[in-house]
């Protein structure tokens, strides 16, 4: 039995984490008490020396002292300061206007802003309740179909999970060991081309189904011509400017993302002050909010790197590599498997969990076939938004359940009674999204050049020149030397710098 349980350490102590996370215990702890417990366990059978606990200290200080992670509590209450600034209700007001004459407009309008707020707050949350208050009363007014319209705007509140400044991308980058700035800059283009499906589904739909999707009515439609044309100007200024602050100074160089992100809650502070937003309760509410948040992913990085700790120290990482690299298939039968996994997995697991859990178990392998980083955290973090929108446990679809109507009330416009809408009806909506996530998972698979950091920089061997410093005892200049082409010499990629 001891030899069992020594020779099958690593797989027993990732089933009993399953099991832990199943029975529905708090992940951070359900991770690290199964790694003490192991960590015990290992070292009263002689497998494992007591000085390998004493680590933890030295890698809990490492996290606090981790510059990277500052960036999340910045980008959250950036996110949460802009839910109530006005900027949203404006932005879907106007890019409704402008879209309301033809059939989906409001769908169109949805997706466009859902873009815009996730490349100014990088919140789920804040995006899908924005739009749920202001978008969805509007869409069940003029007659969208209740399926479609909660899974539209359930679905382009998830794009701020993939389109930068996204929280997921800056857990990944610091999971996988890369630059921040270096994962934004892989993840503009797949963002983009996602959010530019949502829209080709709701041209389907008008198409398929009419009536499921109505063009606004002419009274509905309050602005036109120049006075059209100066609103959206003025409306698109406020998140432009946000755009460049976070974004466009991270890309320049200019600023790293935790500065970024810093620069962003500044000027959500200056957006809501304007608009006259700005309070000690709003103020009090998105501290309280960050400060959960933050504590919440702190929680969980430390009871991961308890796990990692001891699991890493089992072997458990051979045995995940022996498992995983020795697939049929190469390199597309890993992504294959290791992206259906993903899939199912969260089901059950939000993207924090996941990418504490999994992405660090995945990401040796995936270095080991060759697969850039850069690339397959983009990847994951494409499967992982999904993670938001999968029924019965997708966050997006719990906020928006919390602001949709529970019961049938009168319509402020119209004076009509008008239908609740159900969890039923929100769940199917999802639906046909998660498959475009799916197709969008293979797309990166099949191209990868939508993510920037897949190229290759090749350099000739031949022409590579090591020149020896002079000798410190005699002075004497030792001549350039060139290597001589060999197939042992390594070709360096973008990576190595």
């Amino acid at each position: 039995m001891i030899e069992f349980l020594i020779a099958e350490m690593a797989p027993l102590m990732f089933a009993a984490l399953i099991g832990f996370l199943l029975l529905g215990y708090p992940v951070a702890f359900a991770l690290a008490a199964n790694g003490l417990a192991f960590g015990f366990l290992g070292i009263e059978l002689g497998l494992l020396k007591p000085e390998l606990l004493q680590a933890l200290g030295d890698r809990v200080f490492g996290i606090m002292r981790n510059d990277t992670l500052l960036a999340i509590p910045f980008f959250t209450f950036m996110g949460l300061i802009l839910e109530r600034s006005g900027m949203a209700e404006d932005l879907l007001d106007t890019i409704g206007q402008l879209f309301g004459a033809v059939r989906g407009g409001l769908a169109y309008a949805v997706v466009f802003v859902g873009a815009l707020l996730a490349a100014t707050t990088g919140v789920v949350a804040a995006s899908v309740i924005a739009m749920g208050l202001i978008s969805l009363p509007i869409m069940l007014r003029y007659g969208y179909d209740r399926r479609l319209a909660a899974g539209v705007i359930a679905a382009s509140g998830t794009l701020a999970q993939i389109i930068p400044p996204s929280l997921v991308l800056i857990v990944m980058a610091d999971q996988l060991g890369r630059s921040v700035g270096d994962m934004y800059e892989g993840a503009i283009i797949p963002g983009l081309v996602l959010a530019a499906l949502y829209a080709f589904y709701v041209f389907l739909v008008t198409v398929a189904r009419p009536g499921a999707a109505p063009a606004l009515p002419p009274e509905a439609r309050t602005l036109r011509g120049f006075q059209l044309a100066q609103r959206v100007v003025i409306s698109l200024v406020p998140p432009l400017v946000l755009i460049f602050l976070v974004l466009g100074t991270i890309s320049l160089g200019w600023a790293t993302p935790t500065e970024g992100g810093a620069m962003g809650a500044t000027g959500a502070l200056i957006l809501a002050l304007m608009n006259r937003r700005l309070d000690w309760s709003l103020l009090k509410q998105a501290m309280d909010s960050t400060a959960r948040l933050s504590a919440f992913v702190v929680f969980i990085l430390i009871g991961s790197t308890v796990f990692s700790l001891v699991f890493r120290a089992v072997n458990g990482d051979l045995w995940v590599e022996n498992l995983l690299i020795g697939l049929p298939g190469g390199q597309l039968g890993f992504l294959i498997v290791v992206n259906i996994l993903v899939f199912v997995l969260a089901f059950f697991l939000d993207f924090f969990e996941l990418a504490f859990i999994v992405v660090p178990l995945l990401a040796p392998v995936a270095e080991k076939l060759g697969i850039d980083l850069i690339w397959f955290g983009v990847l994951l973090g494409v499967n992982m938004q999904t993670s938001f929108m999968h029924p019965p446990f997708g966050f997006a679809l719990f906020y928006l359940r919390s602001v949709a109507a529970k019961e049938e009330y009168t319509d402020k416009v119209t004076g009509l009674r008008t239908a609740p809408v159900t969890t039923s009806q929100i769940y199917w909506g999802a639906v046909p999204f998660v498959v475009i996530q799916i197709v969008m998972v293979a797309l990166v698979i099949a191209f990868p050049q939508m993510v920037i950091d897949t190229k290759k920089v090749a350099i000739d061997s031949s022409t590579i020149e090591i020149v020896v410093p002079p000798n410190e005892e005699t002075g004497a200049e030792t001549d350039a030397l060139t290597t001589e082409p060999t197939d042992e010499t390594p070709v360096p990629t973008d990576e190595d710098g």
